[in-house]
């Protein structure tokens, strides 16, 4: 049996910006788009093989779980890219600040806090 991951659905402040902001870090595609759960909004926005379902609620959200000591709690994403340095230089160039940068085997990565609270890594296997 083979498996793999299709998509993972996370609450952000505003799916649409979000979603640009994929966009423009990563040259991802909006696959979908529209209305959702309780009158709030989705955007699918990822690649062929895989997206992540930004979701918003219509009320205001009532803040964030901290990482790493809830249950079912979102810690971060990881993305593999082809070229961690021009993704890492983009990062900086939003405005936004790699930290934790680490070699291990088999790749690399750093990771930066994006503007909807979630943490991102960057990983490459070169």
């Amino acid at each position: 049996m083979q498996a793999k991951l299709e998509h993972v659905n996370i609450t952000v402040p505003d799916a649409r910006a979000t979603a640009q902001f994929l966009q423009t870090l990563l040259g991802w595609e909006t696959r979908w788009e529209g209305a959702a759960l309780n009158d709030g909004y989705t955007v699918h926005v990822g690649n062929e093989g895989s997206y992540l379902a930004l979701y918003s609620p219509k009320p205001a959200l009532k803040g964030q779980a901290p990482r790493y000591d809830h249950s079912g709690s979102l810690n971060h994403i990881g993305i593999v890219v082809d070229d961690l340095k021009a993704v890492e230089d983009k990062v900086a160039a939003l405005g936004y600040i790699p930290h934790s940068h680490a070699d291990y085997e088999p790749g690399q990565r750093f990771y930066f806090d994006g503007p909807d609270g979630v943490e991102y890594e960057m990983v490459s296997y070169d």
